[in-house]
């Protein structure tokens, strides 16, 4: 994901085994369900605008459903329901009522996150909807429309036992996880660690995120690190057994996937995003699922970013 500013996540009142019981729903399948979250009476309804609703290719005005890849194991992003098969969340609602704003229905298809791109790239999912930071790789693969803010941030067990320094974790076991810009961090922070002649992290690498904090619960592993949506939610959801270590690191913005033959139609998604943050939807969304502080007020297809 990054999947990678501060998102304290909402869902409160939801209890620690719920989450957890999350992993046994999370990414590896390929069932689609269709979003019901934003018909949520704390979201305003959304009107299709005339105007961008008839730009929409004839491919998908046919159809009046975009299908979107996404892994629902990143709470509060995205993730599954209690009901095991409907796929919730910020991005969710977003991409609801973009899809609304063009005159078009989204179906949600749960994926693992490293297969996403390259199915929006064979044609097999219409968009990506999974908290993907924004990199110069995925620029050369796919368009992709800036919605969001976000960075890596730690979490260790309440009261840091093992005495986890996120600068210096060296032969402290770390879970992450797979197809992440935090693989890529965990790796290079190791590295570190072993050109100083010091212990190799022993990097506790899994498909879904709600594994990762499974095993920073159960003590598999000593420290995790996701983007910060990611670990504040876990933390609000662990009543009290996680706590957060260090800052935030590496803020970066996420972007929604279309092909990189869909430029048109990633030209109209951030025009619907440019409506919805007029009108105040995007706020509310942001809102509800306590991510204010993620806000970003420019939504450009494929912006410059650093890395």
């Amino acid at each position: 994901m990054s999947r990678t500013l501060t998102l304290r996540a909402a869902a409160a009142g939801v209890a620690v085994l719920t989450f957890l019981s999350l992993a046994g729903c999370s990414s590896g399948g390929s069932s689609s369900s269709s979003s019901a979250s934003s018909a949520a009476s704390s979201l305003p309804s959304v009107a299709a605008d005339a105007t961008l609703a008839g730009q929409v290719p004839d491919n998908f005005k046919s159809k009046g459903t975009l299908v979107v890849g996404t892994d629902a194991s990143y709470a509060p992003n995205e993730f599954m329901a209690e009901d095991g098969k409907t796929v919730q969340g910020l991005d969710v609602d977003l991409v609801d009522a973009v899809t609304a704003k063009l005159g078009l229905k989204a179906q949600f298809q749960n994926a693992d996150f490293g297969t996403i791109i390259l199915g929006v790239s064979s044609g097999k999912y219409d968009m990506g909807a999974s908290s993907f930071t924004i990199t110069n790789d995925r620029l050369q693969q796919v368009n992709m429309v800036q919605y969001l803010s976000a960075g890596t941030l730690w979490a260790v067990q309440k009261g840091n036992p093992k005495g986890i320094d996120p600068d210096n974790a060296c032969g402290k076991a770390v879970a992450v996880q797979k197809d992440t810009v935090q693989v890529d961090d965990l790796t290079a922070r190791s590295k570190t660690c072993t050109d100083a002649g010091k212990s190799a992290i022993n990097q506790v690498v899994e498909v879904a995120q709600s594994k990762v904090t499974a095993d920073l619960m159960s003590g598999k592993a000593d420290a995790m690190l996701a983007d910060s949506p990611v670990t504040s939610y876990a933390i609000e959801q662990s009543d009290g057994a996680l706590e957060t270590i260090g800052k935030i690191t590496d803020a970066a913005p996420y972007g929604l996937v279309l092909a990189k033959d869909q430029t048109g139609m990633a030209d109209l998604v951030s025009k619907a995003l440019v409506e919805l943050n007029s009108d105040g939807t995007y706020k509310a969304i942001l809102d509800k699922w306590g991510n204010a502080s993620g806000a970003v007020t420019e939504f450009p297809v494929n912006p410059s970013v650093s890395s």
